[in-house]
Parts: structure tokens; sequence; C-alpha cells
């Protein structure tokens, strides 16, 4: 092989490593800034979404935008169902 083969085989497999290398490591760094990314979304998602309320019948904890609500003497109670605001109110359909 001669001297000119040689150094341009080493030259073109040089250039072959710098791209691969600056490929990995463009690849580390984005998934690095995906995860980054994903956590912080997640952080944002661990705030507080809803408030969890009792059930005053069955104290069963529901959140609050999915209870049955009901307004009796000024105040205002939470139920997990129909069923347990019956319950509560001693007549069917009391709910508001």
């Amino acid at each position: 092989m001669s001297p000119q083969r040689l150094f341009l085989l080493v030259l073109l497999l040089y250039i072959a490593w710098r791209l691969l290398k600056n490929l990995i490591r463009d690849q580390i760094t984005q998934k690095a800034k995906d995860l980054r990314q994903k956590e912080s979304e997640q952080a944002e998602g661990a705030t507080v979404q809803d408030t969890l309320v009792e059930d005053p019948v069955c104290h069963t904890l529901i959140p609050q935008h999915q209870a049955i609500r009901l307004r009796h003497n000024g105040k205002n109670y939470y139920f997990c169902s129909d069923s347990c605001c019956d319950q509560f109110t001693g007549t069917p359909g009391g709910k508001e």
C-alpha cells in the first residue's frame, strides 16, 4: 500500500470518527434535553389540580370537581354518589 493511500485511509477514518462522535454527542444532548423537559412537565403536573373532599355519609374522599354538591343551611356538602346525598337529606333528589 502506497503512503498516499495510507494517508487517505487514515484521513477518511479520522473524518468518520469525528462525524460519529458528534452524532453520538448530539443524540446524548438531545436525550438529556428531552429528559429535563419531561421532568419539568411532570413537576408542573404535580401541582394541585383539585381538592379532595370527604363525603359526610360514607367518608369517602373524592375530587371536588367530581363530587355531587349540596348546599344545606349555608354550608356546602360534597357526596360521592346520589345515594349518599339522598341518605344525608333523607329525601330522594336532594342535590343542587
